[in-house]
């Protein structure tokens, strides 16, 4: 399975996982011209962008560990244009969270880092 395939797979794992706890799914793969989310949801009153990463095992670390800080920015960014697009006031409740896949265990990390302004 090539990595594309293996990163949807594992966003789908995600997404079944999250509906599961009650986040209702808006968008898969959101794409514009400055980057990409997995995933963005809704959890109560709070608009989540949500990253997924998998690992097979910790050979290479945590899963979360990858989502650093220029990914982070990345991710702000996005979310930034999707809520400009989507007529949420700058004073919308949102949350950026990560789900970590790792074999078979998944960790659903909310409010996993802070907005990052630049």
């Amino acid at each position: 399975m090539n990595t594309r395939k293996k990163g949807a797979a594992y966003e789908q794992v995600a997404a079944a996982y999250l509906q599961k706890h009650g986040v209702r799914i808006l968008e898969r793969n959101y794409r514009n011209r400055r980057g990409e989310i997995d995933l963005i949801g809704k959890d109560g009153e709070y608009t989540i962008f949500i990253e997924v990463k998998y690992r097979k095992d910790d050979d290479k670390g945590n899963p979360a560990e990858a989502v650093n800080f220029a990914k982070q920015k990345t991710i702000c960014k996005v979310a930034d244009y999707y809520r400009m697009t989507h007529g949420m006031g700058e004073f919308s409740a949102v949350r950026y969270d990560v789900v970590a896949i790792e074999g078979e265990i998944i960790t659903w990390y909310k409010n996993a880092f802070a907005h990052i302004y630049t």
